[in-house]
């Protein structure tokens, strides 16, 4: 019985990585814009879809796993910071700039998100891909509990960015540029803050985060369709507003708090209950705190 949740537990410390690389994406961009970008899960779909394009064409001029790997992360991880920053500039900005509602922009966002999904299906057809094997699965074992090299990879990973990002707008001039922006918008620019700037480097990396963890998920489950990011987006977007929307822990830890809900119910429930009863104990922890874990509740002068 202990093995077996000591196994369970490693296991959704892997799948709730997932949620919290994506949740961060989402956190970071309603932070600064208070812009749900809906659009978000698409944008890990792209990436693990990129990620593939990249590992295939790198194998194919006979370069050996290991490398393809090593350039496959930042290749990735560019050209899906690339796809949300032209996102940003073609759909969002110019609502911005017009003073859209934020009802439009939210329609937009996911109108961006259906378009990268029909987008995939009618260039690449509706067949999954199978990804490339780029690292060889080694398996470590503790005691009765199994861990492979894949699981501790995406962990490290998902801590790792968890620490640049509290780094990057804790402690640096553009992550203070950052939550300036989240105060107040229209007062930035006056302090001579380049707003759109600090923007663009905002869903830089949220983007690029994004494409990481589609790498790392196709890497763990090698098959892609286009509509791999629909379920997973929607679930990390939940993780990240019982975390409290905006505040960069509780992106992280909601994404572990779900994926630990999830892989228990699995392991002492029919799997048909996973979503009823995960959502379920999400809900409550809502009406219990509906500004989140960390959330703080904001005021409003009228």
């Amino acid at each position: 019985m202990f093995d077996s949740i000591l196994q369970n537990f490693f296991n959704a410390l892997q799948w709730g990585s997932f949620y919290s690389l994506i949740a961060l994406g989402y956190t970071l961009v309603y932070g600064v814009l208070r812009l749900i970008n809906f659009a978000h899960g698409d944008i890990f779909m792209v990436g693990a879809y990129i990620a593939f394009f990249v590992a295939t064409f790198l194998l194919g001029s006979a370069i050996s796993p290991p490398m393809a790997l090593a350039l496959t992360v930042p290749l990735t991880m560019l050209l899906t910071a690339a796809v949300g920053v032209s996102i940003e500039r073609i759909a969002y900005r110019p609502l911005r700039r017009k003073g859209a509602n934020r009802l439009y922009v939210v329609i937009t966002a996911l109108m961006c998100g259906l378009i990268l999904e029909n987008g995939n299906l009618a260039l690449l057809g509706a067949s999954r891909k199978s990804f490339p094997q780029l690292l060889d699965k080694t398996v470590y074992a503790l005691g009765p509990v199994s861990l492979t090299n894949q699981k501790v990879a995406v962990i490290v990973c998902t801590v790792l960015v968890f620490l640049f990002l509290q780094f990057v707008v804790t402690k640096t001039k553009i992550g203070m540029a950052m939550r300036a922006i989240s105060y107040d918008k229209f007062a930035v620019p006056l302090m001579g803050i380049p707003l759109d700037t600090i923007i663009v480097f905002t869903f830089i990396l949220g983007s690029s985060f994004a494409g990481l963890a589609g790498l790392l998920f196709a890497l763990s489950y090698p098959v892609l369709d286009p509509y791999m990011g629909a379920m997973v987006g929607w679930k990390a977007f939940i993780s990240a507003v019982v975390g409290g929307i905006g505040d960069i822990r509780g992106a992280f830890v909601g994404g572990f708090l779900l994926g630990f809900v999830e892989i228990l119910v699995v392991a002492f429930f029919p799997s048909t209950y996973r979503e009823l009863i995960a959502f379920t104990i999400l809900l409550v922890i809502l009406y219990k705190k509906p500004t989140g874990i960390f959330g703080v509740a904001g005021t409003t002068k009228i």
